[in-house]
């Protein structure tokens, strides 16, 4: 492929640069194992995304309640109760998430060659805790607080496009979730990188799943990096 025309790179944050898998899991399998009956972690997965997107395709709500009513949603399709603080508790858990072990170096790396940006369904607060941890600056950053949408709303990614200033044949959109950011992408005929990061419920992780061919297909962000860059060296 022929990234020679990219200016702008944008990520999606939680599943592409974030840890957001093993952090979920980590506070959702406490209040998911009643009993000592352990729930499999793919399907507290699935369960968890398909009871976000339907809350995400309603009426706007902030993403620590879309968070919370998942969880609250969880528990009743699995018969497991689950309390108010158990579900604040696991909207919170979002800024105790992680960076993968390549995302900050393979950010730095980029930043050097690229503008960066950020399209996240998420609130400016969450993010801002989140960001502290990324290491590099954003010169676009779009949340769904800020558009009052949600990925794969296209709204969202027409936001982008105008603050950035520059042309969306200039903008590479890199996301784990199809569903989310490879079939909007498409949509809006702006190249697009599906980062296909290892999971429990490969393929997906914990969000929708879809069919959609990117315009590329990487495992990691350091792949990315080699992908557009050349080497990795930076990044082990």
């Amino acid at each position: 492929m022929d990234f020679s025309s990219i200016r702008l790179i944008t990520f999606d944050c939680y599943g592409t640069l974030i840890d957001w898998e093993t952090g979920m899991l980590a506070a959702l399998r406490p209040m998911f194992s009643p009993n000592g009956r352990a729930i499999p972690d793919a399907k507290l997965l699935e369960e968890y995304g398909e009871a976000e997107v339907e809350l995400e395709a309603g009426e706007y709500l902030p993403y620590r309640q879309v968070l919370a009513r998942s969880v609250e949603t969880m528990g009743r399709r699995l018969n497991v109760g689950i309390s108010g603080e158990d579900s604040r508790r696991f909207a919170e858990s979002l800024t105790q998430w992680e960076p993968f072990p390549d995302t900050v170096g393979s950010l730095q790396a980029l930043a050097k060659r690229f503008r960066l940006g950020i399209i996240s369904n998420v609130d400016d607060d969450l993010f801002a805790a989140t960001k502290k941890k990324l290491g590099v600056e954003f010169s676009v950053i779009v949340t769904a607080q800020q558009v009052r949408s949600y990925k794969p709303s296209p709204a969202n990614f027409e936001e982008t496009v105008r603050r950035s200033g520059v042309k969306k044949e200039q903008i590479l959109h890199a996301g784990q979730s199809v569903y989310h950011d490879i079939v909007p992408t498409n949509a809006l005929d702006i190249k697009n990188v599906w980062v296909d990061r290892p999971s429990a419920r490969p393929g997906s992780g914990a969000t929708r799943p879809a069919a959609a061919e990117p315009t590329a297909k990487v495992k990691s962000l350091a792949e990315l990096v080699k992908l557009l860059v050349g080497s990795t060296t930076a990044y082990h």
